[in-house]
């Protein structure tokens, strides 16, 4: 059994704060996959685009991603039991831009979704997904940390995945299909 110790004093050097371009520099450099999220809403469903899903155990099977407090979506997700986690493609660039750009009905047209039983959004261009219980909302800084049981996961055709990068959307050129 691991158990966390602290740090010995003076190991790692201090700073006051860490300036918020300084942490974006990091992190940029570091690829991420992309994903939308969707819940019911009312009037409409809610969705956005996150590169911070993530698994988080295999028994029982959880994820987590998290959503700015400020998120037009954020008050969807808090009030929310379900969601779909789509795992985007290579291909699928639009879907990951239409989901996060503010100020736009993301459900509108061109979207393609149908509801599932309790009304949770799954889009229709997606051939990876997971269905998710909603389990924790934790605050943390300026976003909430949510933490989900998987449901259902579905996955067809070809996943090689969407990736952010340096600020911008890139493939795996050269990966071949994955065959599943």
């Amino acid at each position: 059994m691991s158990v966390a110790r602290p740090v010995a004093a003076g190991s790692v050097p201090a700073q006051p704060s860490v300036p918020p371009e300084r942490f974006r520099s990091a992190f940029r450099a570091h690829p991420a996959g992309v994903a939308v999220i969707t819940v019911p809403g009312s009037p409409r469903p809610a969705g956005f685009t996150a590169t911070s899903l993530v698994s988080l155990s295999l028994t029982p099977p959880l994820v987590c991603f998290s959503i700015a407090a400020t998120a037009s979506s954020w008050a969807a997700v808090r009030d929310a039991t379900t969601a779909v986690a789509h795992l985007l493609a290579a291909d699928q660039e639009d879907i990951a831009r239409r989901f996060a750009t503010s100020g736009i009905d993301r459900f509108a047209a061109p979207t393609r979704y149908r509801l599932l039983p309790g009304g949770t959004p799954l889009l229709d261009e997606v051939g990876t997904w997971l269905l998710l219980s909603l389990e924790s909302l934790i605050p943390a800084g300026d976003h909430h940390l949510v933490t989900a049981r998987v449901r259902h996961v579905t996955t067809t055709g070809d996943h090689r995945p969407l990736l952010y990068h340096d600020g911008t959307y890139r493939t795996l050129e050269g990966l071949p299909p994955n065959p599943r």
